[in-house]
């Protein structure tokens, strides 16, 4: 009977053992300071434990499992990572040679090309601390798809991205008017889907969806004829219909009023914003992707321009519309990466006069809302993907403090360490999710 129990004993022990070596490594982040966006408060000398790529605890005394990767960022501020509600990362129109205008980049550059572009772009944001992305369209072909595909299989690294496939709207897109765009001769497609009809927007939106968009953006009023609040109305039931949310591209007045009326998740721009426009927005919970382009770089915007920007974002902070931080920012600048540009747009929210805790929440709380992502990934939370970013300094003191990204973790992943971009666990063979994602 004793050889018995002394069998059992260590065959108990030989599978204890196996089951822990089974086990994936825990990672202890030690954290200086931890951020809380959506309260705008900090705790100090924080651990947190991370298996998986998910936290599996947080807490000033935990203690650390033996063989744990111990990562030492005392002396930082750890937060969650950022978000941008608005960006084109398969589109960099440049100088030369199509002279910043993107109808020639969509010419000339095909859409493999822009696809690895957007790989590019991709790596540019996540390591400025932006772990998820609202690509918003402007992709060609479906190079958004290709991007959200190949970060969500483990092929190359990137922010989660939430694409929304190809534009749909009137006959004509925001291309100017060529007698090419006639039918059958639709220089407009890929980068916009001509839809005009009740059965054209309903194939419209289905079309994205099945080629993997996760939301729907339309042109509300891109030419004179635009879409009506029915027409606004049939694209927000069909995209619900899959549990797609829809945001509208507004560059009028009357064609955010449509948009408001018609029941969308999210406006994009600021050009059609008025007090009115707001107070509706506030009232109905519709999201504000105002994408405000700073003064500070050059040639982007107008001082006329800028000052309303600037305007009727804090018109749109005093009457609590929910505002998001984009920035639409498809374009190069010389000496700045993707996601420097995207960082520079905080200028224009201490420029309206909005307080650090709350641009830090549009760009972290709200951000993981409009994408709908808060249960799964963004906030730092016990069972929640592993998202995290360390700078110097307080965000919720002085802003600036994002300007310097000095760690990023993406999904329980070292991307970034010390100011320096270590992507090489990123990239694999094989598919690490399944096959295939869609």
């Amino acid at each position: 009977m004793k050889l018995h129990l002394s069998v059992l004993f260590c065959l108990l022990s030989a599978a204890a053992t196996a089951l822990t070596a089974q086990s994936p490594p825990t990672t202890a982040i030690k954290a200086g300071r931890l951020i809380d966006p959506a309260t705008g408060t900090a705790t100090n000398n924080q651990v947190i434990l991370v298996q998986a790529g998910k936290i599996t605890a947080i807490g000033p005394n935990l203690p650390i499992p033996q063989g744990a990767e111990v990562i030492d960022l005392s002396k930082l501020t750890v937060l969650p990572g950022l978000v941008d509600a608005h960006n084109h990362l398969a589109l960099t129109y440049k100088d030369v040679p199509e002279n910043n205008i993107y109808y020639l980049t969509y010419v000339l550059d095909s859409t493999p090309l822009r696809a690895i572009q957007a790989v590019s772009n991709g790596i540019q944001m996540l390591s400025s601390g932006f772990t998820i992305v609202r690509d918003m369209g402007n992709n060609g072909n479906y190079a958004d798809t290709a991007l959200r595909v190949g970060i969500e299989q483990g092929w190359v690294p990137g922010p989660t991205v939430i694409n929304s496939g190809i534009i749909i709207g009137s006959m004509g897109g925001q291309f100017s008017p060529t007698p090419e765009m006639a039918k059958d001769h639709n220089i407009v497609y890929p980068e916009y889907l001509d839809a005009d009809t009740p059965d054209e927007i309903v194939k419209a939106v289905r079309q994205n969806m099945l080629f993997g968009a996760k939301v729907i953006k339309i042109c509300a009023d891109c030419k004179p004829w635009g879409y009506s609040v029915e027409d606004i109305k049939l694209v927000v039931h069909e995209a619900a219909k899959a549990g797609f949310k829809v945001e509208a591209h507004c560059q009028t007045v009357d064609g955010a009023r449509r948009a408001i009326d018609a029941g969308v998740w999210s406006i994009a721009h600021d050009s059609g914003m008025t007090e009115e426009n707001h107070r509706l927005m506030a009232q109905k919970g519709v999201w504000r992707a105002g994408t405000e382009t700073p003064i500070s770089l050059a040639g982007h915007t107008t001082k006329e321009r800028y000052d309303r920007t600037v305007k009727m974002l804090r018109n749109a902070h005093d009457l609590k519309v929910p505002l998001t931080f984009s920035t639409d920012a498809d374009y190069w600048v010389k000496g700045k990466t993707r996601g420097q540009v995207a960082i520079e747009f905080i200028e224009t929210w201490k420029a309206a006069g909005i307080p650090a805790p709350e641009i830090l929440r549009a760009m972290t709380t709200n951000g993981y809302r409009v994408s709908e992502t808060e249960t799964v990934r963004g906030p730092v939370k016990v069972g929640l993907a592993a998202d995290l970013i360390a700078v110097e300094g307080n965000p919720l003191e002085s802003i600036d403090a994002l300007r310097r990204v000095s760690f990023v973790m993406k999904d329980g992943m070292v991307f970034k360490r010390d100011g320096v971009v270590t992507p090489e666990q990123f990239f694999n063979p094989g598919p690490v999710n399944g096959w295939r994602i869609r």
